[in-house]
């Protein structure tokens, strides 16, 4: 065997031996830490429970506490709808108030909301919120009643346009 390898090999037993050293003496701080709580609890019980009982009461409060008074999702309440009422386009969803609110040509035409390619992000079909409308009539799609409505905007550039929207787009003034 050369030096090379024989210096390689001393080198892993040692490191070897240093992992067991580490992984014993770290044995040894648990045992020690665990023998003098419990010569804590023959010495002192009261003090040993008390400390204890501190624990168990500091945990209860920080699961106790916490939290607000809001819900955690808010969430929508669909409104009746009447056709031929005014009402005003909100997204709900929106998180952000200078969000617009997306219009398509058809009911249910889901791939017009994915837009991200395409340059149509002006126009009539991105009203702002607030926008006041007419609604003109409701369709179902999906197995959801109501779920689209055709509305006429009644102000802007696109007044007399009638395109579609979510229902949940359309609420109440």
């Amino acid at each position: 065997m050369s030096n090379d390898e024989n210096s390689t090999e001393n080198e892993n037993v040692t490191e070897k031996e240093s992992a067991g050293e580490k992984k014993a003496s770290a044995m040894a701080a648990v045992g020690n830490t665990i023998s003098s709580i419990m010569a804590l609890k023959e010495k002192s019980p009261k003090v040993f429970y008390g400390i204890v009982g501190g624990v168990v009461v500091l945990i209860l409060i920080m699961m106790m506490s916490g939290g607000s008074d809001k819900p955690a999702l808010q969430s929508y309440t669909p409104s009746n709808l009447v056709v031929g009422q005014k009402y005003v386009l909100r997204s709900p969803n929106a998180a952000d108030p200078s969000a617009k609110v997306r219009l398509v040509g058809a009911p249910g035409a889901l791939e017009a909301y994915d837009d991200t390619e395409k340059a149509d992000r002006e126009g009539c079909k991105h009203q702002p919120q607030g926008t006041p409308v007419t609604l003109k009539k409701l369709a179902s799609a999906f197995e959801q009643p109501n779920s689209f409505a055709q509305v006429t905007i009644e102000s802007g550039e696109c007044k007399g346009q009638s395109l579609w929207t979510l229902s949940i787009n359309v609420q109440q003034n």
